[in-house]
């Protein structure tokens, strides 16, 4: 893996990290200059951190968290030959358990498509495209569903 691909895998874990830690405002950080979209959502998806923020309200926290486990696997990053973009994709597995009642479950399973651009030497998300393949229960990770 070269050094592209490897900053940019931190990027795609970072998000999995920050949403499962609770870390909302860090979590639309990541959109700050790209779109975060839901196959489906007559939005269009949310750009920028206050849409993607506007959206975030509505995931309900215990204690601070989400008590969910975001887990990519099949991840494959295509870096364009002038080092400036990029493109990924990936599976996500999304596992939840809220004690006493709601035992550990995956809530989701679905396909990440990405598109990346570097700016000023940093990589940063221009699109995060999310197909939801697989949908459990969320009635106890957002309060819209």
């Amino acid at each position: 893996m070269n050094s592209a691909q490897e900053c940019i895998l931190t990027l795609m874990n970072e998000y999995c990290y920050r949403i499962d830690a609770g870390d909302l405002q860090g979590f639309a950080e990541l959109f700050r200059q790209g779109t975060w979209l839901v196959r489906g959502d007559p939005s269009g998806g949310d750009t920028g951190v206050d849409e993607v923020m506007s959206t975030l309200r509505n995931i309900i926290l215990y204690d601070g968290k989400p008590n969910t486990k975001h887990v990519m696997s099949n991840v494959q990053i295509e870096v364009s030959a002038d080092g400036n973009s990029a493109t990924a994709q990936s599976y996500i597995t999304v596992n939840q358990a809220v004690p006493p009642d709601f035992p550990l479950q995956p809530i989701f399973i679905g396909h990440y498509y990405d598109s990346f651009e570097c700016i000023d030497g940093q990589w940063c998300f221009r699109l995060r495209d999310i197909s939801p393949d697989l949908a459990g229960d969320l009635s106890r990770h957002r309060a819209d569903f």
